[in-house]
Formats: structure tokens, sequence, C-alpha cells
């Protein structure tokens, strides 16, 4: 054989992953090279199943490693995936790589319904999700799961009770609406608010996950507070809507977590109800609530935008029923796979640039 292993090791090191801007080789990204009579074999181990480059890394690997075995031999390539992570290990969620804080300025800009199809659309990529409804004067994520009826189990490890999340639609939950009846108010003060958001991240068996979304209430609040002083966040997400007044709440969601004793990486701004499509009229847009202002808090930070989310009837219809739209097929579920997509793989940007988040130690 006129080439060894090791060519084709030296051949894969040219090849870029795009977002990392470093070779597949150093990245520790190809495992398993393996020559047989007319064949190479190799597998590329992605930073997550939901790479949206997925298909220019597979083929720029194969023209590398065919620059050097010619077109006699065969080039099987198998694509797998391992999310990153810089977390620190501890007692807390020790199966969990990212915590993915998802948060808005201001109340009605759809937050909980970008989480629960960004979730949605993650488990569907493969991943392992997980995700808490941390808005809990106003929980909502057990409605749009269809399970608002349902109970978590408890389980007792050594004398102490712990909550077992439910599952639906591939994605582990746990909301204070699981806990309460589903017609009744919770009238608590902001520390017995904190404290069930401890115990759901320290009182669930979570298990192993890729990503743990924390769907947070509106405004800046003990509850954001709690989050950060309880567990390194991997970065956060501000969800808005174009019109003015979202924005200008936004831009203090998006300064909190950029406080010096926060310094939380802000992944991404999620523009939502971007414009309006009539069913009727798919090609037709309609920008009720402004044009484009996502994408300038996006570029007055230096932040990426995420994704910009049509308003159509179906995601409303779909909240109400409990069936994500994510989960149907047509161009408002393409969005939200392809959010899921851009979030993952600023996930990986993040990990691969930036030490790990402190978790907050404050008193205020």
């Amino acid at each position: 054989m006129p080439f060894t292993q090791t060519d084709i090791i030296n051949a894969l090191a040219t090849v870029q992953d795009p977002d990392l801007k470093k070779d597949l080789v150093s990245l520790n990204m190809i495992k398993d090279v393996v020559l047989s009579d007319k064949k190479v074999s190799f597998t590329v181990v992605l930073t997550t199943p939901a790479c949206p480059l997925k298909e220019k890394i597979r083929q720029d690997c194969e023209e590398a490693v065919g620059q050097v075995v010619g077109d006699e031999f065969e080039i099987n390539i198998k694509m797998s995936s391992s999310v990153t992570s810089v977390r620190d290990k501890g007692p807390v969620l020790p199966g969990v790589k990212n915590i993915i804080a998802i948060a808005s300025g201001k109340g009605g800009v759809g937050k909980s319904t970008v989480t629960t199809n960004l979730a949605v659309a993650l488990a569907k990529t493969g991943a392992k999700v997980g995700l808490i409804d941390a808005d809990i004067y106003g929980p909502s994520i057990p409605l749009m799961f269809n399970c608002e009826r349902e109970q978590p189990e408890v389980k007792v490890i050594d004398g102490k009770n712990y909550i077992l999340p439910l599952e639906q639609y591939g994605v582990k939950l746990v909301s204070i609406g699981f806990l309460t009846p589903a017609d009744s108010a919770v009238v608590w003060r902001g520390p017995m608010a904190s404290s069930a958001l401890k115990q759901f991240i320290g009182d669930a068996i979570w298990g192993d996950l890729d990503y743990l979304l924390i769907d947070l209430p509106p405004g800046t609040s003990d509850i954001h507070l709690t989050l950060v002083q309880t567990v390194p966040v991997t970065g956060a997400i501000i969800v808005t809507t174009p019109q003015k007044v979202a924005l200008a709440d936004a831009n203090k969601g998006l300064a909190m977590f950029r406080q010096p004793q926060i310094n939380v990486p802000i992944l991404g701004i999620v523009e939502n109800m971007a414009y309006f499509t009539p069913e009727e009229l798919p090609d037709n847009k309609y920008y009720i609530f402004g044009k484009d202002g996502g994408k300038s808090l996006a570029e007055k930070y230096n932040v990426p935008l995420l994704g910009q989310i049509p308003l159509v009837q179906s995601i409303r219809e779909s909240g109400d029923s409990g069936l994500p739209v994510v989960l149907k097929d047509g161009p408002t579920s393409t969005a939200f796979m392809e959010l899921a997509a851009a979030l993952a793989q600023q996930v990986a940007i993040r990990n691969a640039k930036f030490e790990s988040t402190k978790r907050v130690e404050i008193n205020t």
C-alpha cells in the first residue's frame, strides 16, 4: 500500500473545523483510522449532534483524503458526536455538560414557546436534553408539553427525597406546575421561589445531559441570581421581539448577565415574532412589531443573532395543544431546527474559546 495511517492523519490535519478555526486532528475529532484492501475508514467526532456544518466537514475530509489515496480507494466516513463541556464536575448536576439560561427582559415575548421548541429540536438531533421551568409564578412548560395533569415520581436515596423528572418528546422536565394544582396561583415571596429552583437543580435526578435549559421568568429577579449562585452557567440566550419596548427590557436582561460579578457569556439573541406570515400567503412578510430589532440588538452588543422566528398561527395553536410546532413539518419547524443548530454551534465555540463560567459568589 503506497500510503500509511500517518499519511491519512496528516491529510486530515489540513481540514479545519469552520467554527473553531483549528484542524480536526489537533481538536481530537478524528478517531479509528483503518486501512484495508481498497478502503479507508475513519470517524469524525463532531462537537454536537446538531452541528449545522456536518456535511461541509464530511466533504472537506473526503477531499483531503482523496488527494492521498486516489480514486481507486473507497473512503468511508462515520460521523458521530460528543457534546463539549468546560463545566467543573462538582456535586451539583455532575452529569450535565452545559447549563443554558433562557431569559427575556419583558414578559409576553414568547420565551417559553422558544424554549420548548428549542429543547425538542435539540432532542430531535440526538442530544440529551433537560428543561427546568424556573418561571415559578407563571409556569407554562407543563401546558406546552401536554403534561399539565401529570406529577413526577419521588425516589428516596439515603433517606432523602429526589424528584424524577418527567419525560416528554425526548426532553426531561421539571416545573412547579407539576407540583401545584393547575388552577391555583403560587403566592410566594422571593426566597421561597428561589428555594424551589434550588430543589429543581439539586434535588432532581437529571442523569447525563448534553444541554439543560433553564426557562427563566421575565425581568431580572431573585431567580436569576439564585441560578448563577447555585451552578456555573455555560451561557445565556436573550429572547425579544423587534418592538422597542421589548428591546429596551432585553437590553437590561443582557446587561445583567454581563455584569462583572456575574459574567455569564451571551450565546446569542433570538428575535421572536420577527414578522407575520398568513397561512394563505406563505411568501408574504408583515413586520407588525417592527423590523430587525433583535438583529440591531445583536449588532450593538456584538453577539450572534441565533434566529428570527415568524409570528404564525400554527405556533400558538401548537403551544395551546401541547404538541410543539417543531414536531410538525413546515417552515416554522425548520426555523426552530436551524435555531437549535445555531445554539449548539455557539456552545461549541464558547467551550473552545473560554474557560468555565464560575459560580457567582455575591450576597445580594
